[in-house]
């Protein structure tokens, strides 16, 4: 390791959408650079108790599921005190968890923009309102899970759109709010996971196709990027980190 590089030993992550899929790989990538990692869930527990056991085979008492409800703000307060009264503090608030389905105008729910707005903008807030105080102390950072449908939307999905448009400007504004102490950085991922039940192969095809790489990202390529920007990246702050093989430079 170069010797430069700023230890993360003992310090704690809140990885929200840590159980599975991008989360999981972030969870094993800071991991093993000494980091405690604070896990909630809801409906993911196998998947987050299995991960736990994972990672607690290689260094355990590391790593802290909660049980809790991303939509309601009185229980993020909670949580964050629960990393804080486990870990003594916390340094590291990774917003990912994301949920992902079409809503074509004419046909969306009052109920679909309540959970798609919330999951997506309204919990990385309230989140990332609850531990400030904690992350100042810290001299922390946020990094959000933005899209690339952010900047370019993806039809029969306004409302996930607009959600994760929202949480591109919530990156620039907390950035704003909570310097000098606190760094607030996104990562914008392109073609890494196809959404689950997502079998059209041809429409994938396509898309790689316009993708200047020519091929799928993997989690791994989300996770190293989130490592950088926790461990390297001092003097970043405010900047969407765009991940997806070129695919944002391409008309």
């Amino acid at each position: 390791m170069n010797a430069n590089r700023n230890t993360l030993e003992g310090k704690v992550a809140v990885i929200t959408g840590g159980a599975r899929r991008i989360g999981a790989s972030i969870a094993r990538t800071l991991h093993p650079e000494g980091m405690k990692l604070v896990i909630p869930y809801l409906a993911s527990h196998y998947a987050a108790r299995e991960l736990q056991a994972e990672l607690h085979h290689h260094r355990p008492d590391s790593v802290l599921l909660v049980g809790t409800d991303l939509l309601d703000p009185a229980k993020l307060e909670k949580l964050v005190s629960q990393a804080t009264t486990e870990f003594g503090q916390l340094d590291v608030l990774v917003n990912n968890a994301s949920s992902f389905y079409p809503t074509p105008i004419g046909q969306t729910t009052d109920k679909q923009w309540e959970e798609l707005i919330g999951v997506n903008l309204k919990a990385p807030y309230f989140l990332s309102q609850a531990a400030a105080g904690a992350l100042t102390e810290s001299n922390g950072c946020i990094i959000n899970l933005v899209d690339i449908y952010a900047e370019r939307p993806l039809k029969n999905h306004p409302v996930y759109n607009v959600a994760k448009t929202g949480l591109i400007g919530l990156t620039r504004a907390l950035a704003r709010e909570l310097g000098p102490e606190v760094r607030v950085n996104a990562v914008s991922p392109g073609a890494i996971l196809w959404p689950e039940g997502d079998v059209d192969e041809t429409a994938q095809q396509r898309l790689i196709s316009r993708t200047p790489l020519k091929r799928t990202g993997n989690p791994t390529d989300i996770a190293q990027t989130v490592l950088f920007l926790v461990r390297d990246a001092e003097f970043l702050t405010g900047q969407i980190v765009n991940v997806d093989g070129g695919r944002s430079i391409v008309p």
